[in-house]
């Protein structure tokens, strides 16, 4: 029996020992992989990133050499640290927490020490090279910005993070990926793929030549151009109505949904994010959290639409059946309803039908559309509930799928969302509860992208097309189909012509709130708003300087052009919105501007000190 054991003991043992080298031999390649990390040095070949351009093939972004200082941590050998710190024109201190950086990462693989330096900055370094060894010179591209207008939406590229490379292992430590707007919303069409190349080492370390004479490597492929909706023209102009001022103005083409001019006020030059001042301009940026550059206002900004949504309130009560187009609605100069404090309203004359209720803006005319609407059912709840399914067809209330990274949703009020409020079933609500949703003051809230895809809808008389940025990729087909297909609402095409003869008579009636804001030769339908705006200080509710909202589209037949404009503390709607958008048509429509009394209007008008009021800072979170 011992002798079985002994024998049981030996087999077994000898056993382990096979399948342990069978293991390392066969299946662990680790050894083989530490051995062919030390023997070959592989350099990859950055490719150029794509061109960007505008709808007029006009060049926005293109590429400008850059140069980044590499090291291999296990291959430096001792250096002047000064001679070198003064060469790159940096601290010590900088230095050495670049390469202790670059050691944690690998020892064994290169990292980048100094990124993005100039053509300059290398011509200097490059003869000095020879001094540092285990350090060498990568050569990549870095954007060009021919424009210093739009970063909002054509973003940026940085280094990438730990957490990049983990999540996708195309990249590399030192390896550049676009950040926000369409850098990052199509970086994988414009980075290209890297090349790389592989040398062999000798056993001093030193390369002796190509890698099996170059059979592994590859050549880098270029990233492709890709031409945006843009136009340049009007989205300079935009930008440069809005200096001193806080919000964003979007313009779309209503029947294919391309985004024509995407400006979100402050902006900035995209230049101040290339090179080696990235990180510290990008700082100051991130820190002004009083105007909030880098917060983009016509994506992500949720305000009160205010009197553009009546337009809305109209549509809604036509397909409800609760209103025709005839009926005259009486109005006192204000609506009164269940002993609570009226609703103001202008004075004009009455009693009104919905042409010219729309024209001038009467509140105790939507506040009747909107109550009977809710009214009809047998419930406030499921009143509410088919009146927010109207809106959400416009695309309200939800992301409307466009092509960049950033947005909100925005909000239309839910049954769920009142109940909880007032403690529903203990205390019960009413449509009076939520009266003020009917003039764009209530709880709704809409991205300045929302307000000009509703238009959009409206022009088009029932459908849009998802807004979208991007026009064509050059050397593919076709853009992805779901920027080509209509939405429709919920709304029969029928109604939208009372409510379009409206928004014309905005501009064309005597008495509409834009009478003054007409365009020589161009048939305008708009909609002014005053968007009151309210914020919390120390838990009471104080009211701020109204929002300037205007939504307009033209031609009147066969639009070409929507718009949305969203003024923080502009006052009423026909003051900086109206003024805005009038020339914005124009500028589009005609390439050029006569109504020059508006133009220098905005040109020479500033909000700055408005914005310096206590409490000013932050009104695009009222309501939130």
């Amino acid at each position: 029996m011992r002798k079985l054991l002994l024998l049981f003991i030996v087999l077994f043992t000898g056993m382990v020992f096979v399948g342990r080298l069978f293991y390392l031999q066969i299946y662990d390649t680790s050894a083989a992989i530490q051995s062919e990390n030390n023997a070959i040095k592989v350099v990859y070949d950055y490719p150029q990133r794509g061109h960007i351009y505008d709808r007029n093939d006009k060049l926005l972004v293109s590429n400008q050499p850059s140069y980044d200082l590499m090291a291999i941590p296990r291959e430096i050998k001792p250096f002047d640290t000064v001679a070198l710190c003064r060469l790159l024109q940096i601290e010590k201190e900088e230095l050495v927490k670049a390469l202790n950086r670059a050691r944690n990462f690998s020892p064994r693989l290169p990292s980048p020490i100094v990124p993005t330096m100039s053509k300059e900055e290398y011509a200097f370094l490059g003869e000095q090279m020879r001094k540092f060894e285990g350090f060498y010179i990568q050569k990549r591209s870095l954007r060009d910005y021919q424009i210093d207008f739009g970063a909002n939406f054509l973003g940026y590229i940085q280094q990438v993070n730990q957490s990049m490379i983990a999540k996708d292992p195309y990249y590399k430590s030192g390896d550049l990926i676009g950040r926000q707007g369409v850098e990052q919303q199509y970086e994988e069409i414009l980075r290209g793929v890297k090349g790389v190349k592989r040398y062999q080492k000798d056993r001093f370390n030193r390369e002796i030549g190509s890698f099996k004479n170059g059979a592994l490597d590859t050549l880098p492929v270029p990233g492709k151009d890709i031409q945006l909706t843009i136009d340049a023209e009007l989205q300079k102009y935009g930008e440069s109505l809005m200096v001193n001022k806080r919000g964003g103005i979007v313009a779309i083409d209503p029947s294919t949904g391309e985004i024509l001019a995407l400006v979100a006020a402050p902006n900035f030059d995209p230049a101040l994010l290339v090179g080696r001042e990235r990180s510290k301009n990008y700082t100051l940026l991130d820190q002004d959290s009083i105007a909030k550059p880098l917060f983009d206002r016509v994506l992500k900004g949720q305000y009160p639409p205010g009197s553009p949504f009546k337009a809305l309130t109209s549509l809604i009560g036509l397909q409800e059946g609760v209103i025709d187009t005839q009926e005259r609605i009486s109005c006192r100069g204000a609506y009164y309803y269940g002993g609570k404090k009226p609703m103001g309203c202008h004075q004009h004359r009455s009693p009104l039908a919905m042409v010219n209720g729309i024209a001038y803006s009467c509140n105790s005319y939507f506040a009747t559309v909107y109550r009977r609407t809710i009214d009809k059912y047998d419930t406030p709840q499921e009143g509410i509930e088919r009146w927010g399914n109207h809106l959400k067809s416009f695309g309200l209330g939800q992301y409307l799928g466009y092509d960049l990274p950033v947005g909100n949703r925005g909000l239309v009020p839910t049954k769920e969302m009142y109940n909880a409020s007032y403690n529903y079933p203990k205390y019960r609500w009413g449509t009076t509860a939520t009266i003020s949703n009917a003039i764009g003051q209530g709880d709704v809230l809409m991205t300045p992208m929302q307000m000009v895809n509703f238009t959009a809808a409206i022009a088009n008389k029932g459908w849009y097309v998802k807004p979208h940025i991007l026009k064509n990729i050059k050397g593919v087909d076709s853009i992805p189909s779901i920027y080509k297909k209509k939405q429709y609402t919920t709304i029969d095409a029928k109604h939208f012509e009372p409510v379009i003869e409206g928004m014309n008579a905005v501009y064309n009636n005597p008495h509409g709130t834009a009478y003054t804001l007409r365009v020589p030769d161009i048939e305008i339908c708009g909609k002014t708003g005053t968007a009151e705006n309210y914020t919390k200080v120390n838990g009471k509710r104080m009211k701020l300087t109204d929002h300037s909202t205007f939504v307009a589209f033209a031609p009147k037949e066969n639009p070409k052009i929507a718009i949305a404009v969203f003024v923080e503390n502009g006052y009423w709607g026909s003051r900086y919105g109206g003024r805005i958008a009038s020339v914005m048509i124009e500028k589009y429509l005609k390439g050029k501007v006569t109504r020059k009394d508006l133009e220098n209007w905005v040109l020479t008008h500033s909000l700055e000190e408005e914005y310096a009021k206590p409490y000013s800072g932050e009104p695009f979170l009222i309501n939130q």
